[in-house]
């Protein structure tokens, strides 16, 4: 009964006309900048943070606009993953496995609407999951240390590996490139420059922005312009925007269950929206993808990424409230904003200042909605970019992904690295190699190796700490489990097949 009366309390702030406002504007933006490849929820947020301060806003008021550009971000990420094969943020990578196919195939519409309604179910999930469990899922996270954070990503590697269950070795080596890609720069630890080759430019490593534009962009325009299709546009149009009730129904039980996945591994500080993401694709391929449809233009294949994805984003303000953990990169963000106004996150937040957590969490139901209604009538203007001729489409796009590219670091040196990470993913794209995994192995390869560190560190070099806890073993014999099994029903798919041809 106190947790209804605090939710009441908390939509009398949410509902104030200033903050309904304030949670408008900030979805708005948050799509705008979702859907510009390489920004993702950091860099909108960590832009509006001291313009929310200047403002002087309240602070229940400047978080639920930043966690408004939070969701929405989540949201716009899909638009440009689907439509034009190049991935808002890190989250929406798997989207663009089945989402481009189904642009291609004239259903881009369908696939928006549907991403949108998958994404506004994953974060109601999390977010009823944030008013129940909250404390109780607080509690669980502190029992994951730096063992169990890597065994995590093991796991995350071997779903990655099982993504494509016609090609596990190719899909292993673009992970085990990723991972390469991800060690160049300044070791955080000793202090010394990696795989630099001497170049100043390379001392921060390979920028995220710089890798998926050049993997997805510049690899996917070089493929148009192979196929030579001058006269039409990049996808074929459709004259039906929405998703009708047969293909609710098909995504329907995927989308919950991808949604409560990815609010549990969105409740580990973090774990975040990638992991999550990937996992339950993997898994959704694993329980539903009978007929071999996933990465062709499936609608399961949109709906379980977007729906974790946007679960995870909600369940990482878990931690932040409860522990003052930051779980993603956006709520540390988000944990700096509350420290200029003097408020330190944790367990006594919720007694200290209740207006401000439960505003933030009721504002979070509201923002869904405005997202949902503000994203479905869109669906119509964002797939007209379809209608673009390629000679007018392409170098549109390469001028867009130039400028975000440069403004990085505003060096000539990331746009000859993108064309040329680029023209890399082209020769590999070409020999059947998938770019989803290297993605990923670029995104999560920082964590797992500090993670690997500190869990050695922490044992003084003795590696029986990475399975020294109930829950690494868990982690490990899943991870195994998702590496062999496959590759045993493959094989004895195979000798079946064979003993059919020999009768």
């Amino acid at each position: 009964m106190d947790i209804l009366q605090h939710l009441v309390a908390g939509f009398g702030v949410a509902l104030s006309p200033t903050n309904l406002l304030i949670a408008a504007i900030g979805c708005f933006i948050g799509t705008i900048v979702g859907l510009l490849p390489g920004l993702g929820p950091i860099n909108g947020v960590a832009i509006l943070m001291p313009l929310a301060f200047a403002m002087k806003l309240p602070a229940e008021t400047s978080l639920i606009l930043l966690a408004a550009v939070y969701i929405g971000c989540e949201y716009g990420g899909r638009i440009s993953s689907i439509l034009l094969n190049v991935p808002g943020d890190a989250g929406a990578i798997m989207t663009a496995l089945d989402g481009y196919p189904m642009a291609r195939k004239g259903l881009g519409g369908v696939a928006l609407s549907i991403s949108a309604w998958s994404s506004f179910i994953g974060s109601l999930i999390a977010t009823i999951g944030i008013v129940l469990f909250a404390p109780l899922l607080a509690s669980w996270a502190l029992s994951f240390g730096p063992a169990e954070y890597f065994a995590l990503m093991c796991f995350a590697f071997a779903c990655i590996a099982g993504l494509m269950g016609d090609a596990p070795v190719k899909a292993g080596l673009a992970a085990i490139i990723g991972l390469s890609m991800s060690c160049v720069g300044l070791d955080s630890n000793s202090g010394v420059y990696r795989f630099t080759g001497g170049d100043i430019h390379l001392s921060d490593g390979i920028q995220f922005v710089v890798v998926v534009i050049g993997v997805f962009s510049i690899s996917e325009l070089l493929l148009m312009l192979q196929e030579h299709h001058s006269s039409t546009g990049l996808v074929t149009q459709t004259g039906r925007m929405l998703f009708n009730l047969k293909e609710l129904a098909h995504t329907w039980w995927g989308t919950v269950r991808s949604s409560v996945v990815g609010f549990v591994v969105g409740v580990l500080p973090g774990a975040g929206a990638t992991i999550a993401s990937a996992m339950t694709y993997s898994m959704e391929k694993r329980l539903t993808d009978k007929e071999g449809t996933f990465g062709k233009g499936d609608i399961r294949g949109v709906a379980a990424p977007e729906a974790a994805n946007n679960s995870a984003a909600t369940g990482s303000f878990v931690p932040m409230l409860t522990l003052g953990v930051p779980g993603s990169g956006t709520t540390a963000v988000m944990v700096g904003a509350l420290s200029l106004y003097n408020i330190t996150p944790g367990p006594a937040l919720f007694t200290q200042q209740p207006d401000l957590v439960w505003g933030l969490i009721a504002s979070l139901f509201l923002a869904n909605v405005i997202l949902l209604v503000l994203n479905i009538p869109l669906v119509g203007v964002f797939t007209k970019v379809l209608s673009v001729p390629n000679w007018l489409l392409v170098p549109g796009i390469v001028a867009v992904s130039s400028v975000g590219v440069y403004a990085v670091h505003a060096t000539t040196f990331d746009l000859v690295l993108m064309t040329a990470l680029g023209f890399a993913a082209y020769l590999l794209r070409k020999q059947g190699v998938p770019m989803a995994p290297l993605i990923l192995g670029f995104v999560l390869g920082d964590m797992m190796e500090q993670n690997l560190r500190r869990a050695l560190s922490i044992s003084n070099g003795d590696a029986g700490i990475l399975v020294g806890s109930p829950i690494t073993i868990g982690l490990w014999t899943a991870a195994v489990l998702m590496l062999v099994v496959p590759a045993g029903m493959r094989m004895l798919s195979r000798r079946r097949q064979a003993e059919a041809v020999a009768a």
